[in-house]
């Protein structure tokens, strides 16, 4: 009897030390820890994430990468290691070779809340959108006042010669709003009235006028522009009268300036790019439930409605928009945008971008 007792015992012990392990594998969903890439400008506060770990018990940890296109270089060399369990901030100008590249493994999202927008590049379920906004030419109505200087109404316009050294673009190469508008210019003028000339012509014309190039977003707009905040900051030049950057950064502008700015946002049909940023789970970790949590924390109404304000773009739920307060709304425009597919993007964004090395050496 007592051998038989001290059997059951050890066997209650055994069982019992293998059921905790087998618990904590599956509810602590390996220490409740995402390891996230994402791109610098990713605003969701510390505080915030701090708040969604209090709630949920997990913690993130943000690395960034640059722009997108840093976030898609780390997630395909980091491909399978498990070193990042998530990647945020892959835009539509280079979802379709993160598929080509299958980097990505299936999140649970239920996609019926999102907008028609927000679905309308991708709407499988490796890549969620979590907010949207178009990239257009921004320029200084101090500047482009009606009367001396009119108002392009074509991207040809910029080629004129109130226009030499005067407008400020970002590299495609180096930046993900400049790619955002590469994009749009191949697809513009193929579709423009003139049959006889390219988006290489354009840009061609376009050096052959000084155009401005930066590697990033921060330079052109901040250092360069200048009908936008830069104005008042260190190492503002205030050269370029025109910017690519947000149809909505006068509606930030008017936001931060009580409804006052002198910029506005060119209203020029398919010469604008619309812009739709995902957040995904990596291929190489086994976190699904935390990085599920995750993504319906982020497009929960109570998150996604406020990336007006928490990203400085448009909600990419069902309804969602940039918020009425101090002319933010009223300054943003809402442009059509470029109509070109992801795979069409994937298969010649090489070829394209080397012709824009040919047009502009």
């Amino acid at each position: 009897m007592y051998k038989n007792k001290v059997f059951l015992m050890c066997l209650i012990v055994m069982c019992s030390v293998f059921t905790g392990c087998l618990g904590n594998d599956d509810s602590s969903d390996n220490d409740m820890k995402l390891n996230i890439v994402s791109y610098d400008a990713f605003g969701v506060s510390q505080e915030l994430l701090d708040q969604f770990s209090n709630e949920t018990g997990i913690i993130v940890e943000i690395t960034r990468a640059g722009d997108a296109g840093g976030v898609l270089s780390t997630a395909i060399q980091t491909k399978g290691t498990g070193l990042f369990d998530m990647s945020i901030g892959i835009d539509n100008s280079y979802l379709g070779t993160a598929l080509s590249a299958d980097i990505f493994q299936p999140l649970d999202t239920e996609r019926s809340i999102f907008s028609s927008r927000a679905l309308s590049s991708y709407d499988g379920d490796l890549a969620i959108p979590f907010d949207v906004g178009s990239v257009c030419i921004n320029y200084d109505s101090n500047y482009v006042d009606g009367e001396n200087v009119t108002i392009p109404t074509s991207l040809w316009d910029f080629t004129e010669s109130e226009w030499d050294g005067k407008l400020a673009v970002q590299n495609p190469r180096t930046s993900s709003p400049g790619r955002a508008f590469f994009i749009a210019t191949v697809d513009y003028f193929s579709k423009d009235d003139d049959n006889q000339t390219n988006y290489e012509d354009w840009w061609k014309s376009m050096r052959s006028n000084n155009v401005i190039i930066t590697d990033g977003w921060t330079t052109s707009y901040e250092s360069h522009y200048s009908g936008g905040y830069g104005q008042w900051g260190d190492g503002f030049i205030g050269d370029a009268h025109a910017v690519v950057s947000y149809c909505h950064s006068p509606g930030v502008e008017a936001y931060y300036g009580d409804n006052w700015t002198t910029s506005v946002a060119l209203d020029v049909n398919g010469a604008s790019f619309s812009q739709i940023e995902y957040v995904s789970f990596l291929s190489g970790s086994d976190k699904s439930k935390s990085a599920n949590t995750f993504v319906d924390w982020l497009v929960s109404s109570e998150i996604n409605s406020q990336m007006s304000t928490i990203n400085w773009m448009y909600p990419a739920i069902e309804g969602g928009d940039v918020i009425e307060d101090s002319g933010y709304r009223w300054h943003s425009l809402v442009p059509i945008d470029c109509d070109i597919d992801i795979s069409e993007i994937d298969n010649k964004i090489s070829m394209w971008l080397d012709e824009w090395d040919s047009a502009m050496a």
